[in-house]
């Protein structure tokens, strides 16, 4: 993640304290409404549905080269366009239907990325009918629990880890696309397979609280 640059092109890489009285990390800058909301209501809290973390995936693989708020601000566009990240539509997909999603000016019109997605819904498929399922495969990797990190400065929180590593090769080798060690720790940090929150975060706290029980 590195240092943050936020809005107004000042960098930071500690928690920023909001007119609300809150403080939070630094990544969505305080004037955003959307990435605000996404900071304070979906980032780190742990997700076990198998679709939304197929969803996730997906979008985080979208995401390379590119800012996390262009995705985000796309995200109602990408769930219209792909069936509503329903694996079992999307590994349907033929010629015509990508050709289709290449002329949707809502999303992000990259055919390695749309073909991606429907190569990785394949393997998702293939998951679910010979396993316990998606989101038991990947949170295998953390013991089924969250990892709590207390990381103070964004400096301090690494781009990929040996888990990331160890998921991205699994999840490759089981034919899923734009799944490469930094994607994979990007996607663990928003799905809260990680608490990258900073320890000032007001988050960092309330979403360690939201672990599934053993």
């Amino acid at each position: 993640m590195g240092h943050i640059r936020v809005a107004g092109g000042e960098t930071v890489s500690s928690s920023l304290l909001h007119a609300d009285g809150l403080n939070r990390c630094p990544w969505p800058g305080k004037d955003d409404a959307l990435y605000i909301a996404y900071h304070d209501e979906e980032w780190g809290v742990p997700e076990y549905d198998d679709r939304a973390l197929y969803e996730k995936l997906v979008l985080d693989g979208f995401q390379a080269g590119l800012s996390w708020i262009t995705i985000l601000r796309k995200r109602d566009n990408f769930r219209r366009a792909f069936d509503g990240f329903k694996p079992e539509k999307i590994a349907r997909y033929d010629k015509r239907k990508i050709a289709a999603l290449m002329k949707d000016q809502g999303i992000v019109r990259n055919r390695m990325k749309i073909e991606g997605a429907v190569l990785s819904a394949q393997a998702w498929l293939d998951i679910m009918e010979k396993s316990d399922g998606f989101s038991m495969l990947l949170w295998d990797f953390l013991g089924g629990q969250p990892k709590i990190n207390h990381f103070r400065s964004t400096s301090q929180v690494p781009a990929e880890t040996p888990v990331s590593q160890a998921m991205s090769k699994e999840l490759s080798a089981r034919g899923f696309k734009f799944c490469g060690p930094t994607i994979v720790y990007a996607f663990m940090q928003a799905v809260g397979m990680v608490n990258d929150h900073l320890v000032k975060c007001h988050r960092h706290a309330a979403v360690q609280k939201l672990a599934r029980k053993k």
